[in-house]
């Protein structure tokens, strides 16, 4: 009986080449295009047809057939992917490298930093190819960060208090994190907002009318999320205290609070170290070391 069918190139395996193509096949440091071309040669030299092994490993016959004939063209250098079409690549190495370290060692001449087009200048490349390089190694030039070093000798020691009370909080105790925002622009619409209707979006005036300034007081519970919250119209010791006392209220009896704040001068006035020493269940541990000088109350209170 006649064949029918496109024929096939006869494939024909050096003992050096099958050895190659079951490490490869077997090797986890391949990748998986690699492995399943050397699956298909290996399975193609044992004579079977194209469907045959492409039902075996679960693939198309046009994978098997183009796999069996790149081998046979080209051998173990077949099973390589082919160059990309599209140009030539026109930026070395050496040029992205000489970017990469201007951009890290050196300062243009009239600037405090490089930009993408003094950069671009400088080095004899595009301005939208120094974006590229600057994208691929994470630089920024345009951005600062600021730190400040510490002076506090006890510095580590309220780090560590701080820390301590986020990660293992006292039992029958409450760790409240307490902060203010303040300059609150208290706004409002100059005509009511219109609801929202079937195809139509909520729309509400440009206009504002400007209601003066307020403080919000907030205190988070680390454990629940829950926030105590007050209104004030001004910063001050006294609308600190206020909250404070707002805050003893709202807290069940029989706990222990720990509250962390910052060192804003509000909180370390003589009211407020005279209330925290009449209330010492209720301790206030800075976030930030205190400044030279700062005081700490009796009575196991602190701020």
């Amino acid at each position: 009986m006649a064949r029918t069918g496109r024929p096939k190139a006869e494939l024909v395996l050096t003992d050096d080449e099958r050895e190659t193509l079951t490490r490869w096949a077997r090797r986890r440091a391949s990748s998986q295009a690699l492995a399943l071309r050397c699956r298909i040669v290996l399975e193609s030299a044992t004579g079977a047809s194209n469907k045959d092994v492409a039902a075996r490993l679960g693939v198309e016959a046009h994978t098997v057939s183009r796999w069996r004939a790149r081998f046979v063209r080209d051998r173990l250098a077949g099973l390589a992917d082919e160059p990309r079409p599209g140009g030539p690549r026109k930026i070395t190495d050496a040029q992205v490298e000489e970017v990469v370290v201007r951009t890290l060692e050196s300062t243009p001449k009239d600037a405090t930093h490089w930009s993408t087009r003094s950069m671009a200048k400088e080095v004899g490349l595009s301005q939208s190819a120094i974006v590229r390089i600057w994208r691929t190694f994470g630089l920024r030039p345009h951005l600062v960060d600021t730190f400040k070093l510490s002076k506090d000798p006890q510095f580590i020691e309220k780090v560590r208090d701080v820390v301590g009370l986020y990660l293992a909080p006292p039992e029958h105790a409450l760790v409240l994190c307490v902060d203010e925002k303040t300059q609150i622009q208290a706004l409002d619409r100059s005509a009511p907002v219109l609801p929202m209707l079937p195809g139509m979006p909520e729309r509400r005036t440009h206009g504002y009318v400007r209601g003066g300034v307020t403080t919000l007081f907030a205190a988070l519970n680390t454990a629940t999320g829950e926030v105590i919250g007050q209104i004030h119209r001004r910063h001050r010791a006294v609308e600190f205290r206020k909250f404070l006392i707002r805050i003893d209220k709202e807290v069940p009896d029989g706990l222990d609070v720990h509250l962390i704040c910052d060192n804003a001068s509000t909180h370390k006035t003589p009211a407020i170290q005279r209330w925290l020493t009449a209330h010492p269940a209720s301790t206030c541990t800075s976030r930030r070391p205190a400044p030279p000088g700062s005081t700490r109350s009796s009575g196991g209170s602190r701020c």
